[in-house]
């Protein structure tokens, strides 16, 4: 065999392990975005026009990747990541599961009552997707999980209060830390070690008055030893 044949041989040769690599390497991504695509995401939606706030929609991903986007309805939507915790993920994935993934009868009581909110609640994975709106509802299920979600939405209003009058308004902290210390207090918190960061931050620093320096410290060790 001629030198040349060597080289063309040798050339065809890289070439066919250049591809088979890529061929690997995209289907690899092809079964990690599909993997990706079929993790199974429980949504809640509440629209409550003239009200503050009027959009609340929380997605949990099962796998614990999370994202809030809270906001007035004519504000362009900005959903952002945040932490829940592994007991809190299984409980509402437990919850979506006794309610069959909202694919069954609706929720609602379809009765004339005050207007409380439009609540969506959505379950997907993959290709599959079902999803239920209701006013109110008398199931315990679904109130157990609209109190959760509604929580982690009380929550991150709180921490979000907390942390936008530490940076632009000093004098309105001391407030900030009273909304969040009285929903610790009503048990409507249900990730409160996600406030201590903030509330270590706060105690800490001498540019802000002692009175919400002080009650934040306190509420800090009231969560970090609850009775």
């Amino acid at each position: 065999m001629s030198p040349a044949d060597l080289h063309i041989r040798s050339s065809r040769h890289s070439i066919l392990t250049v591809l088979v690599a890529a061929l690997a390497f995209a289907a690899l991504a092809a079964g990690t975005a599909s993997g990706a695509g079929d993790t199974p995401t429980v949504t809640f939606r509440k629209v409550f026009k003239q009200s503050f706030p009027e959009f609340v929609e929380i997605k949990v991903g099962e796998n614990g990747q999370a994202s809030y986007d809270i906001r007035q309805l004519d504000e362009e939507a900005n959903p952002q990541p945040f932490a829940v915790s592994r007991p809190i993920v299984e409980k509402i994935f437990q919850l979506a599961a006794q309610l069959h993934h909202f694919d069954g009868p609706s929720l609602d009581i379809h009765r004339k009552i005050a207007n409380l909110g439009e609540k969506t609640f959505r379950y997907e994975k993959g290709g599959e997707v079902h999803e239920t709106t209701f006013n109110y509802t008398l199931d315990s299920g679904a109130s157990q999980l609209l109190d959760l979600f509604e929580g982690l939405g009380r929550e991150q209003i709180d921490l979000n209060n907390l942390e936008r009058a530490m940076r632009y308004d000093r004098l309105g902290v001391n407030d900030a830390v009273m909304r969040l210390e009285t929903d610790y207090n009503n048990k409507l918190i249900p990730e409160p070690d996600r406030l201590l960061a903030s509330l270590d931050q706060l105690a800490a620093d001498e540019k802000y008055l002692d009175i919400a320096r002080q009650k934040a410290r306190n509420l800090a060790g009231r969560i970090r030893n609850p009775r």
